[in-house]
């Protein structure tokens, strides 16, 4: 009989970017990790270095790229890899891979799995927002799953972006018993996570996506999950 593909999905939540530090909406502002996030993204290094990885997946913000940039110095089967973003990505297909290629980590850079757009709220503090709106407006801004807050994202629209992505560039690889790994942020990776475990809204939102923790997933070929592990300082 055929060996049994397994495939093994790593989602990571950047981690602490300067922004969470002072309580802001971030969304997508371009924000740099704090020293705390830097030192989340080396631990998770620490604890995925022995983790092989067949391709990875990030989002077009840095402090998401960074975290995997950081993880990828700390693996010992990761020599070098490659960026491709996801707008250029043809251009990589028009000539014949060499030995050196197919040795490199390719990393594929998608605004796909961007955090929310936060609209009018970006780069304002939560507390003030608060004030000015009111906390149980702001509450369900933040926690519902379908009501967007000011030109900005809901959950919802976030998910109808994301998991078609996965679906299309990330699904494949995965059935082919890959190895893959996706730095991203705590809606577009609860998307996913919704997807994955058949999740309903509300369960999602209760869901609690750590920075900076790994979890990883072994997948059936039907991606099914066949076991499911989170990883932190104390494992």
């Amino acid at each position: 009989m055929p060996e049994k593909k397994i495939a093994k999905l790593t989602l990571l939540r950047h981690g602490e970017s300067i922004w969470n530090q002072q309580n802001r909406f971030t969304g997508w502002v371009d924000v740099s990790l704090s020293r705390e996030g830097m030192e989340e993204a080396t631990q998770a290094g620490v604890l995925l270095k022995e983790y092989r990885f067949d391709l990875a997946f990030t989002s077009s913000l840095l402090r998401a790229q960074d975290t995997l940039y950081e993880v990828l110095k700390q693996n010992r089967f990761c020599d070098q890899y490659m960026r491709i973003h996801e707008a250029g990505s043809e251009w990589y297909k028009h000539f014949s891979p060499s030995k050196d290629d197919l040795i490199e980590l390719k990393i594929y850079i998608s605004d796909k799995l961007n955090e929310r757009f936060y609209g009018d709220l970006q780069g304002r503090n939560k507390q003030e927002v608060s004030r000015e709106f009111g906390a149980e407006q702001v509450h369900i801004w933040r926690r519902s799953y379908d009501v967007p807050p000011p030109n900005g994202e809901s959950l919802e629209m976030t998910a109808k972006r994301t998991i078609p992505y996965y679906q299309k560039h990330i699904v494949p690889y995965l059935q082919q018993g890959k190895s893959v790994i996706i730095t991203a942020h705590g809606n577009s990776l609860r998307a996913l996570i919704m997807h994955i475990e058949s999740m309903s809204p509300e369960q999602i939102l209760a869901y609690n996506l750590e920075t900076g923790t790994p979890h990883i997933y072994y997948l059936n070929t039907d991606m099914s999950i066949m076991d499911k592990r989170l990883l932190n300082k104390e494992v």
